[in-house]
This record gives structure tokens, sequence and C-alpha cells, in this order.
């Protein structure tokens, strides 16, 4: 499971899930929205177009397996909150 890192500066929130991608927010919900709205478009994207990676850079395989898993749960209508904050 990737790190779920909360962080706030200048009155703002930051939340960041590994490097996969993070959210910022003027409270935690706005961060975590964004963060969600973020993480929900790499997981379908990802699942539409797959990846390819090239030789020099290898992907981490626990990352693609986290983001087909989430496009899997979206793709059958559920919501991916409860898998990213798990």
């Amino acid at each position: 499971m990737l790190a779920l890192r909360i962080t706030e500066a200048d009155g703002r929130v930051c939340l960041a899930l590994g490097g996969l991608a993070q959210g910022e927010g003027l409270s935690l919900e706005e961060a975590a929205d964004e963060l969600v709205r973020r993480i929900l478009e790499l997981a379908l994207a990802f699942r539409s177009n797959g990846c390819q990676a090239s030789r020099e850079v290898r992907p981490a395989l626990e990352t693609m397996d986290f983001l087909h898993e989430l496009g899997e749960i979206a793709a059958s209508g559920g919501d991916i909150r409860e898998r990213i904050f798990a």
C-alpha cells in the first residue's frame, strides 16, 4: 500500500499518496476530493490505455496493480475512496 501523507502550509491542506498523486484544498475534505479525482483519472487512463514501460524506467508493479484494482472498482460502479484511504 502506498503511504498517505498529510501536510499543511499557509492554510492549505495537502494529501499525497506515495508519489502517485496529490490533492490540495482549504480543508482536509477538499484535499481528499482532489486526490481521489486525480487518482481516478490515472486509474481510468491506465485501464483504457494500459502502460508501456521503457527499458530505462521500470514501473513499480505494486503501483500498477493498485491502479488496475482502482480502475476495476470504478468500472463496476464502486467508490475508490474506501480502497485509497484503507
